[in-house]
């Protein structure tokens, strides 16, 4: 049986940003930047979704010499649903369902 979990905040946050710029390569350091997901989460977050098969990667030669290559991430078809999917939740949405639950 295969589990079914939700996408945490990071997660969503990461995602909404691939599918704003779904048509192009991503940096992670620009994901980290215009996400604020720290290196520590964002990281080991893209590779869990490339192994889900939500990403396509790619190393892109390095801009000038004595650079190193850098790791790229675009999302798949199957990420573009999910993404679609798993939008980012306003702030205090959670708090407000929760609320409407208790009452």
């Amino acid at each position: 049986m295969t589990r079914s979990r939700s996408f945490s905040p990071a997660a969503k946050l990461v995602l909404a940003a691939l599918l704003d710029r779904a048509e192009s390569w991503s940096y992670g350091y620009d994901l980290a930047k215009s996400t604020g997901v720290k290196s520590g989460t964002l990281y080991p977050l893209l590779i869990r979704l490339e192994d889900k098969g939500f990403l396509e990667t790619e190393w892109q030669p390095p801009a000038e010499p004595g650079r190193p290559p850098r790791h790229t991430y675009k999302l798949t078809a199957a990420g573009i649903e999910v993404a679609r999917a798993n939008p980012v939740e306003p702030a205090g949405a959670a708090h407000s369902r929760l609320r409407e639950v208790r009452t």
